[in-house]
């Protein structure tokens, strides 16, 4: 059964049709990219699923069920989590403060523990605290951990911000523009990270991405749209050599 599905999807902005009757699969543990030209509809096809946008039409099933109406944060508590094209990380909060807001979600604690059981707060933050210095770690990212997250690197800053992510515990993982800004030795790395993990975490990935090099080389399937409706659907192989794909990146040829 596949992880997130989803059904002739559709999303108007009044007279406006942004997404015109989607249909795309995830399987389990399986990297998978949305692409398209400016303006196709990938990002408002993300803001469906996180429960951004609510869809016009159709439906959006993650894990056998209908997320459509579902709150965001408890889209993120069902196990979706997603970074975003612009970094939205604290940018004066550290990076291991960062990525302990990620935990957010699975915590137990209300403002009652606050005042009546300090201790078990005490606990589940040191809890958290741990498993964020895990996430670090794994990242490369723990030498940099009490430093403002506004002040390291940029590719270290959108690490960071799928770190952030994966401390909600998603069985799928949404990266928006994920190598926007960085160079080659960072997407390259990229690459790794994203492989390592998928296998590590045991989750899917979908992303949305304009480095065509980075999508071929590292996605199982490849949905592509245009003018909000989907084109072609396939391997990067098949991707490559599909005549609609081609023209809508690179436009019809008069001769």
């Amino acid at each position: 059964m596949a992880i997130l599905e989803l059904k002739d999807v559709t999303k108007k902005f009044g007279g406006l049709t942004a997404v015109n009757g989607v249909c795309m699969k995830v399987e389990p543990n399986q990297i998978c990219a949305l692409i398209g030209p400016n303006g196709a509809g990938k990002t408002t096809v993300f803001n469906m699923i996180t429960g951004a946008y609510q869809v016009t039409s159709g439906d959006v099933i993650f894990d056998g069920k209908s997320i459509c109406g579902v709150k965001p944060h408890k889209i993120v508590e069902r196990g979706i989590a997603r970074t975003f094209q612009n970094i939205r990380l604290f940018k004066s909060a550290t990076v291991l403060e960062n990525v302990m807001t990620g935990f957010h979600c699975k915590t137990k604690t209300g403002m009652l523990n606050v005042i009546f059981n300090p201790g078990k707060c005490r606990r589940e933050e040191a809890e958290s605290r741990q498993k964020a210095l895990e996430i670090l770690r794994f990242l490369n990212l723990e030498e940099l951990k009490d430093l403002p997250a506004g002040s390291i690197p940029y590719g270290h800053q959108r690490l960071l911000e799928i770190g952030r992510a994966l401390a909600s515990g998603p069985k799928l993982l949404l990266l928006d523009e994920p190598a926007a800004g960085m160079n080659s030795q960072e997407k390259n790395e990229l690459v790794e990270t994203i492989r390592k993990i998928r296998d590590r975490y045991n989750l899917a990935v979908l992303l949305v991405e304009h480095d065509m090099e980075l999508v071929m080389g590292i996605s199982e399937n490849i949905t592509v749209i245009n003018f909000g409706s989907r084109i072609a659907d396939g391997t990067a192989e098949e991707i490559q050599h599909n005549n609609d794909v081609i023209e809508a990146y690179l436009g019809r040829s008069d001769d």
